[in-house]
C-alpha cells in the first residue's frame, strides 16, 4: 500500500497519480473522508477522556471533603459510556480506512510513460531476428499434437478448458526447461532457490497485492481458508513478512519455481487455443529484496537476467515499458518481455518485471535497519518471471520446428535430456 501519509498531506499528488493509472480519484476522495471522521473521532475520544480524567479528580476531592459526589459519579459514568461508544466507532473507522487503502494502487514512478492501453507502451529495445523458414511454419498446438508431447483435449476432460497435460519427451522438455532455468540464476546469477508451499493464507495475498482487489482471478479452498498461488511471487516476498533485516543482508535474491494457478476471469474473447492463455502452468519466478536507494539499479539487473535466459536459446524478443495505465496494480515500474511466436505472428508476453519501492513491503510490514538501534524502514521489493513456461514453450515448439514434422532440442537444453537432440514422430 502507498503511504498514507501521501494522500493526508500530498492530495493533488495522489490524485493526479490515479489519473495517469486509469483510476478514478474518488479512491483517494474516499479514503480522506474516512479518514476525516477518523480524526475527528480520535479528536473527541481524547478531550472526553482528558475531561474524564478531571471528573475522577473532582470525585477523590468531593469525597475527601465529605462533599455528596454521586452527581459527579454519574457523570464519569455517561462520561464512560460515551468513550466506549466512540472507541468502538473508532475501530470500525480504521478498519474501514484501512480497507480503502488497501484498494488504492501504487503510484507509478517518473519515469512510467503517460497512457492507458498497451499499444502505448514504449519499446525499448529488441532482441535477435525471426526466424526464416523455408516451409510455411505450423502453431505449436498442431506440432504438439502431430508428435503426441502434449495433450490438450485430455487436460480438458481431466479439468476442464484452460488445463492440459504435458506427454513423454513433451513432459521432460518441460522438466528440462524449468531445470536449466533455476540453475542459471542460482549458479550464474546468484538467486538463493526456495521451493515455496503452492497454497498460502490470505494475508499472504494481501501483502503482495492480489487480496482485496483480485479476489476473483484467485482459486480459493474455502474450507481451509487458503489461496491457491497465482505465482511464486507470493510465497517468497511473504518469507520475509513481518521481518526486520540488517540492511547488511540486502539485497537478498531468491529464485522458486512453482506452477501457477489463475482463473483468468477477465480473459473472455482474448486468445485461448494451445499454450497462449491456461489456468494452470509452470514458472521460475525471480524476487529481491533491497534497499530503497538500489532497487532501481537492482530493477536493470533483474530485467536482464529474464533476458539472458532467452538469449541463451536463441530466442528473438523485445522489450517494453509499460505505460502507467498498463501496468499492474502494485507495481510502480514495470518492462514487459515479450517473444516472437512465428508460428502464431505475434509477441507473447513472457515476463514482467516490475519495481514495487514499498508498496509490499508496507502491506507485508517488511522493514529494515541501516544500524543497530536505527528506526525501521521498509525495504524494496521486486520480482520478474524468469521465465513463464507456457508461452516459451509454445515459442520453442515453433521457432526449432522442422519441416519433417520433427522438433530440434534448443542446445543448451540437451544436457537436462540426457543428450536428447530431436523429437521425433513415433
Amino acid at each position: 500500500m502507498i503511504d498514507y501519509r501521501l494522500i493526508r498531506n500530498e492530495p493533488d499528488r495522489v490524485r493526479a497519480a490515479l489519473l495517469k493509472r486509469g483510476y478514478e480519484p474518488t479512491l483517494a476522495e474516499n479514503w480522506l473522508a474516512v479518514d476525516a471522521r477518523w480524526r475527528e473521532t480520535t479528536t473527541r475520544v481524547e478531550t472526553l477522556t482528558a475531561e474524564k480524567n478531571q471528573v475522577s479528580k473532582q470525585i477523590a476531592i468531593d469525597k475527601k471533603e465529605g462533599r455528596d459526589a454521586s452527581e459527579t459519579i454519574a457523570r464519569m459514568r455517561a462520561l464512560g459510556d460515551e468513550i466506549q461508544s466512540l472507541e468502538e466507532n473508532l475501530r470500525q473507522l480504521e478498519e474501514e480506512r484501512d480497507a480503502e487503502l488497501l484498494m488504492i494502487p501504487n503510484l507509478p514512478h517518473e519515469s512510467a510513460p503517460e497512457g492507458l492501453t498497451a499499444e502505448q507502451n514504449v519499446e525499448v529495445h529488441r532482441w535477435g531476428n525471426p526466424i526464416a523458414f523455408d516451409f510455411t511454419p505450423k502453431p505449436h498446438w498442431e506440432i504438439a499434437e502431430a508428435l503426441d508431447i502434449i495433450d490438450f483435449e485430455r487436460g480438458a476432460k481431466i479439468s476442464g478448458s484452460g488445463f492440459i497435460v504435458y506427454k513423454g519427451a513433451g513432459a521432460a522438455l518441460e522438466r528440462a526447461i524449468l531445470n536449466y532455468m533455476l540453475d542459471m540464476h542460482t549458479r550464474r546469477h546468484g538467486y538463493t532457490e526456495i521451493f515455496p508451499p503452492f497454497l498460502v493464507r490470505p494475508d499472504s495475498m494481501v501483502g503482495t497485492g492480489q487480496l482485496p482487489k483480485f479476489q476473483e482471478d484467485m482459486y480459493h479452498c474455502a474450507q481451509d481458508e487458503l489461496y491457491l498461488i497465482p505465482t511464486a511471487e507470493v510465497p517468497v516476498t511473504n518469507l520475509l513478512r513481518e521481518e526486520i533485516l540488517d540492511a547488511a543482508e540486502l539485497p537478498i535474491r531468491y529464485a522458486a519455481y512453482s506452477p501457477c494457478f489463475r482463473r483468468e476471469s477477465g480473459a473472455a474473447g482474448r486468445h485461448t487455443r494451445g499454450l497462449q492463455r491456461v489456468h494452470q502452468f509452470n514458472k521460475v519466478e525471480l524476487v529481491k529484496f533491497t534497499l530503497p536507494e538500489q532497487s532501481y539499479e537492482e530493477h536493470e539487473s533483474l530485467l536482464k537476467n529474464a533476458e539472458t535466459v532467452l538469449q541463451s536459446l536463441g530466442i528473438t524478443y523485445r522489450v517494453m515499458l509499460l505505460c502507467a495505465g498498463d501496468m499492474g496494480f502494485a507495481a510502480a515500474k514495470c518492462y514487459d518481455v515479450e517473444i516472437w511466436s512465428p508460428g502464431l505472428g505475434e509477441w507473447l508476453e513472457v515476463s514482467s518485471c516490475s519495481n514495487f519501492e514499498d508498496f509490499q513491503a508496507r502491506r507485508a510490514q517488511i522493514r529494515f535497519r541501516r544500524s543497530a538501534g536505527a528506526k525501521p524502514e521498509f525495504v524494496h521489493t521486486l520480482n520478474a518471471s524468469g521465465v513463464a513456461m507456457p508461452r516459451l514453450m509454445a515459442t520453442i515448439i515453433e521457432q526449432y520446428q522442422q519441416a519433417d514434422g520433427s522438433l530440434v532440442i534448443p542446445e543448451p537444453i540437451r544436457p537436462y535430456m540426457g543428450g536428447l537432440e530431436r523429437i521425433s514422430r513415433g
